[in-house]
């Protein structure tokens, strides 16, 4: 009888019963999005993600929503109340929720999330990002445009402290060079246009539908 080498054994029971659950929460993850797309949508704003993660006997909903790529700012406190309200009567008239309770956070993204699609960089066009390269230095600057290839922006060039901040001309880069971006926090643009980087992005509105709670009233 043939001997099987050892690095083509089969996967460990411990390692195939965590790739079950994981596998579970995927796919739960998938039909949740297409079960709340319309409702994103109804109150005119993307779906982003929708994240799941247990939490001892429950699971946490975490319903991430954010503005179409050609708005710009962020999703006001008033419509992710409005959103979490409808998106909670969505989860209770769910007719293939299987009954684990589970606790809705709705959220719009924070200026700490990574750009990595085009409509990520898209929304933040106007702001001050730092684009990390898959090869040669990390570029700071002000985005400028964004296209299906890439983006332009004005890199800013580094400047001893106290001295007037310099800008370069400007530079194109495709997204086949790029590894990642994340948006630079500031308070005041160049031109002296306030930037709404201490609004509401990443607000949190917690649920617990009274279908899937304990502590039903």
């Amino acid at each position: 009888m043939a001997v099987r080498p050892g690095n083509d054994s089969p996967p460990a029971a411990s390692t195939l019963q965590q790739q079950a659950p994981d596998a579970d929460v995927e796919a739960e993850s998938v039909r949740l999005t297409a079960l709340l797309l319309p409702t994103v949508e109804g109150h005119g704003l993307f779906l982003e993600a929708v994240e799941i993660k247990s939490a001892g006997s429950d699971r946490i909903v975490n319903v991430v929503v954010d503005l179409p790529e050609n708005q710009t700012g962020s999703v006001n406190l008033d419509l992710i109340s409005d959103v979490a309200h409808d998106v909670s009567l969505a989860m209770d008239a769910d007719p293939h929720d299987h009954g684990r309770p589970y606790s809705l956070e709705v959220s719009s993204p924070g200026v700490s999330r990574p750009l990595s699609q085009p409509r990520h960089w898209r929304r933040n066009k106007g702001r001050m990002v730092t684009v990390r390269r898959l090869k040669g230095d990390d570029v700071t600057g002000r985005l400028l445009e964004v296209d299906d290839d890439g983006i332009r922006l004005t890199p800013k060039i580094p400047v001893k402290k106290g001295m007037k901040p310099k800008t370069g001309d400007p530079l194109t880069l495709l997204f086949t060079e790029i590894r990642k971006g994340t948006v630079q926090v500031e308070f005041t643009h160049l031109d002296d246009t306030h930037l709404d980087d201490t609004g509401d992005e990443g607000i949190q509105h917690d649920a617990r539908p009274t279908k899937n709670t304990a502590s039903e009233a």
